[in-house]
């Protein structure tokens, strides 16, 4: 990051670094990667007991061994028959945002799977959890772009639609996502309500926006309007106008919202009336949503001379079930369980 006529410009290489393309010695085939990975399952179900206690006496070269073996034990048959291969790597060239992708979901989990074993939840039943919100996040996320932002275009290009890499996913997408991936897993686990699962994941998520925009900063998108504020940033590789640094207005509001929901999780020694936290969640990161879109440039051209963009009108009505949930269902004076 660059100084230049009183405001910071921003050009860094959203690539992280790069490896050059390289052959490997032998071909990985891809119908074998299939066949090792029904072989570890199987390896896994045979060899690895259920049982949490019993499984910690399993040798530590055991599953290792499961894994590596039917890695080659699926790809000899190949080897002699043939079929589609990968002959070489590269070239490798992480992103930044990637690297916060992934630090999103490495950080929540940490803190996440800290407040469910507060609340006395085994480690089977938050690995579980994971998958769910991992999978809602992605799906929801992108699905919420689709819809909400270019489904015309969409509509004329399906295939484009699972092209992640190439940007748009929607944060309201996932979080309609996740609430859904929460109810399903609430309805398969038992001693569960939706509210507790709730108040446990939303920090969580907090966590991961935080590092989810600082990755749209380092990719100079969700750019805001033009501005003339001393923290101004030229996003270098768009253009050289000044502009308000919406992504890390977005980031610095879930850090806002994380404190809040730490401060009262605590005060009430780990155990918050049910849905306090949820509903907090969801009135300060959305009511924060509805003033930063103030700032930004509109996503697609159906919002020009809208006084509100989608976005907004997609954070109302979070933002209405948030305080319903505050003022009406969350008792205050209660301890959850």
């Amino acid at each position: 990051m660059q100084q230049a006529d009183n405001y910071f410009v921003w050009d860094t290489d959203p690539v992280i670094f790069t490896i050059q393309e390289f052959q490997l010695p032998l071909p990985i085939y891809i119908w074998g990667l299939v066949l090792g990975g029904v072989l570890i399952y199987l390896g896994w179900q045979k060899y690895i007991p259920s049982d949490e206690r019993k499984r910690a006496s399993v040798p530590a070269w055991k599953p290792w061994a499961i894994i590596l073996g039917s890695f080659i034990a699926g790809q000899l048959p190949f080897l002699m028959m043939g079929g589609p291969s990968i002959d070489s790597i590269g070239p490798i060239a992480p992103r930044w945002y990637g690297l916060m992708f992934a630090s999103a979901f490495i950080f929540g989990y940490l803190l996440g799977s800290k407040m469910l074993r507060d609340g006395g939840r085994t480690p089977e039943e938050i690995d579980r959890l994971l998958i769910y919100i991992l999978i809602a996040t992605v799906v929801g996320a992108r699905l919420g772009h689709i819809i909400f932002y270019d489904l015309e275009y969409y509509l004329r290009n399906p295939q484009l639609i699972p092209a992640i890499w190439m940007g748009g996913l929607a944060s309201h997408g996932a979080a309609v996502a996740i609430i859904i991936a929460m109810w399903l897993y609430v309805k398969k686990t038992p001693r569960m309500t939706f509210y507790w699962l709730a108040d446990r994941v939303v920090p969580a998520v907090a966590v991961g926006g935080m590092f989810i925009r600082i990755g749209n900063f380092f990719n100079s998108e969700i750019l805001g309007q033009a501005t003339d504020v001393p923290w101004a940033v030229i996003f270098a590789n768009i253009d050289m106008i000044p502009r308000h640094p919406s992504m890390l207005y977005e980031s610095l509001s879930t850090i806002i919202v994380l404190a809040v929901l730490l401060t009262i999780y605590y005060k009430y020694n780990k155990r918050p009336p049910e849905g306090s936290l949820f509903g907090s969640f969801l009135v300060l990161l959305f009511s924060g949503r509805f003033l930063i879109e103030f700032t930004k440039l509109h996503h697609s051209d159906f919002e020009e001379g809208l006084i509100l963009n989608m976005g907004q009108w997609l954070s109302i009505p979070l933002v209405l079930f948030g305080l319903w949930l505050i003022i009406k269902k969350v008792n205050w004076k209660k301890q959850g369980k």
